[in-house]
């Protein structure tokens, strides 16, 4: 049986945030999206957010090693997809693969909650993101524009979450 506390993928573990991770937590969002003020010209969307009420209402997964915060995956199910929220590595751990982790662990939970879709959003300014998710499988969605910013919402379709279409599909062919 497995642990609903614990999310492997990608030789990744995560557990579930709990109460006390929340000032770590704060920290890591803060340190990770920090080089992205600049380029956006306005605070990222994911440090407006109260995150007591972010811990309250999404899933926050975290990786850690020697009881340091060094990523985090914030997502939302919802009834016909999973939305990641946020996908925040420390900088001392960027460009390791941690986010490339953080990404398939997103895919595994969406495969366990029956998902097939997952859809994300990135300020459209930061191209450099909007093509490393398109890396990984993601499409642009639209583009919208808000009053202060463009945020550019990405999709991606998992395909058949059990692999049972494709079997079928398979077996139609032969």
């Amino acid at each position: 049986m497995t642990n609903p506390g614990l999310l492997r993928a990608a030789g990744l573990a995560l557990r579930r945030a709990e109460a006390a991770d929340l000032a770590p937590l704060l920290a890591l969002q803060r340190a990770a999206y920090a080089k992205n003020r600049p380029l956006l010209g306005v605070e990222p969307l994911p440090l407006l957010a109260d995150y007591a009420v972010v811990m309250r209402d999404m899933e926050v997964w975290v990786s850690e090693t020697d009881g340091r915060l060094l990523g985090a995956l914030i997502i939302e199910p919802r009834a016909d997809d999973l939305l990641i929220w946020s996908i925040a590595a420390d900088p001392v751990a960027q460009r390791s693969g941690l986010g490339r982790s953080l990404l398939a662990a997103a895919e595994e939970r969406a495969r366990q909650l029956g998902r097939d879709v997952i859809r994300l959003y990135t300020g459209t300014p930061l191209g450099h993101l909007v093509a490393w998710y398109g890396r990984h499988g993601f499409a642009v969605e639209r583009i919208e524009t808000l009053s202060d910013r463009s945020i550019t919402h990405m999709i991606k379709h998992l395909g058949c979450v059990h692999g049972e279409k494709n079997h079928a599909s398979k077996e139609q062919r032969t």
